[in-house]
């Protein structure tokens, strides 16, 4: 279990600047290779309840949910709007600033799965983050939160800059099991074959239920 008895410097970040001004300008573009989408996908695809209430969380202009799962409703949260407008997989977005105001505007019990990808890294106050994540799921529902080896170095926290992959999960982890209510916390790592020419990105991704 990771130590997450942690000073606060160590969610520090290079660019202190308020997250809005960072994302202010739209980046439509996908952080990870078609390697890891198709793993992300391959996941949902896996743990995701069909025809479910969804929550993207940390959303942008693409959400990789594969489309055999037809959820009814997924509603992004994000910092940017044009992004979210443009994913044609969200019913609905909300613009929000998680590392301000941790505190999640929806009621208990509201989704059926939530989902956060290749964001985790940004967040300055994960467990209570966490903590939110599983109030507003409704019992036995998922929380699965991927991500790979890229990041904008300014915005992450300096404990996952300093830390390895196979640390991330560590982390993570740690996240679900100081945030409390959680069980049944898993890991994969996908890890293509690199070449001579190519290293394809890695998929990890961290999931529980909500007790």
């Amino acid at each position: 279990m990771a130590d997450l008895s942690l000073p606060p410097d160590y969610f520090a970040r290079q660019d202190p600047s308020p997250d809005e001004v960072f994302y202010k300008v739209p980046r439509k573009v996908v952080h990870i290779d078609d390697h890891a989408v198709q793993a992300v996908r391959q996941l949902f695809s896996e743990l995701l309840p069909s025809q479910g209430v969804y929550l993207d969380l940390m959303s942008s202009w693409r959400s990789h949910l594969p489309g055999e799962l037809k959820p009814s409703h997924v509603i992004g949260l994000g910092m940017n709007a044009e992004e979210m407008l443009d994913n044609p997989q969200l019913d609905a977005h909300i613009v929000h600033n998680l590392n301000r105001e941790p505190s999640l505007p929806f009621d208990d019990n509201s989704f059926d799965a939530a989902i956060c990808t290749v964001s985790v890294q940004y967040l300055t106050q994960p467990i209570v983050v966490f903590q939110e994540v599983r109030r507003v799921l409704k019992p036995g529902a998922l929380f699965v939160v991927s991500f790979s080896n890229r990041c904008f170095p300014s915005k992450a926290v300096a404990i996952w800059l300093n830390s390895s992959s196979r640390q991330h999960i560590e982390l993570v982890s740690g996240y679900f099991e100081q945030a409390g209510g959680w069980s049944d916390i898993q890991h994969r790592a996908v890890e293509g074959q690199s070449s001579l020419f190519r290293r394809p990105d890695p998929l990890y991704s961290v999931w529980a239920t909500k007790s």
